[in-house]
């Protein structure tokens, strides 16, 4: 089946927030099945969403930032917390997304979205992990 202009279009922006191989990695497991998730997200997503000039980029990553942490969607914030960093958002804006989105949502929302971004920059060397507390 010939994809539509809006999928190329989403397959575009895709690609270059969350990674070639990412993206190419699910769309080559998708079964028939699977495929009309693919094909939604790519299409309203990435290609609708992500193409509009309201928002650029880094602002769209932030917003996604807070809402994955509303959502209590750790596994989903982590693949965005990568994007973000591609897309210009530093290291302190996203513990300050979080940190806002924590009083807004809840400590255990703020737990599940500060520890999957820790991994996530502590993986790309954006932190070091080194602790700086108090001694015990």
């Amino acid at each position: 089946m010939a994809e539509s202009e809006q999928f190329q279009k989403g397959l575009a922006v895709r690609r270059a927030v969350l990674g070639t191989e990412y993206v190419d990695g699910g769309l080559a497991k998708a079964d028939d099945f699977m495929m009309a998730f693919q094909r939604i997200t790519t299409e309203w997503c990435w290609g609708y969403a992500w193409t509009r000039e309201g928002l650029d980029r880094k602002t769209r990553s932030m917003l996604n930032l807070a809402m994955l942490t509303a959502l209590s969607k750790p596994a989903e914030l982590k693949l965005h917390v990568k994007g973000a960093l591609a897309n210009g958002v530093s290291v302190e804006e996203i513990k300050e997304i979080l940190l806002h989105a924590t009083v807004y949502c809840g400590i255990p929302a703020g737990l599940d979205a500060f520890k999957a971004a820790h991994e996530v920059l502590k993986a790309e060397g954006a932190v070091t992990g080194e602790p700086v507390g108090p001694a015990p």
